[in-house]
């Protein structure tokens, strides 16, 4: 990992995709939004929502490592009844703080 990176510089995404299990079903969609209401309240929620240009959406969270960034995935309600698979990513967050992952040429 570039030395440039910090822990809090590390976010996982969640990218949800339907299955051919799909369904609009209220109670998988309520029990999802409960799920990320919990990842709100612990702080590991950074942003959600669904794709506007195609099917599914994405979830990004911060987790200790990426094995409980799976954990946290596979307890998703949409995950667990089938309706959605998903692709777990490793995103390091690249901004002036870490001077872009210790890139960024010093100003002179």
């Amino acid at each position: 990992m570039n030395s440039g990176i910090i822990e809090e510089d590390i976010c996982y995404v969640i990218l949800l995709s339907p299955t051919e299990q799909d369904k609009r079903d209220m109670d998988i969609i309520r029990a999802h939004v409960k799920h990320l209401q919990e990842l709100e309240r612990s702080g590991q929620l950074v942003m959600r929502g669904p794709f506007d240009d195609s099917p599914g959406g994405m979830v990004i969270i911060r987790a200790e490592s990426r094995e409980e960034a799976q954990r946290i995935a596979g307890r998703d309600p949409y995950i667990l009844t089938g309706v959605r698979s998903y692709e777990l990513r490793t995103w390091s967050l690249s901004h002036a703080g870490n001077r872009h992952m210790g890139i960024a040429v010093e100003a002179e």
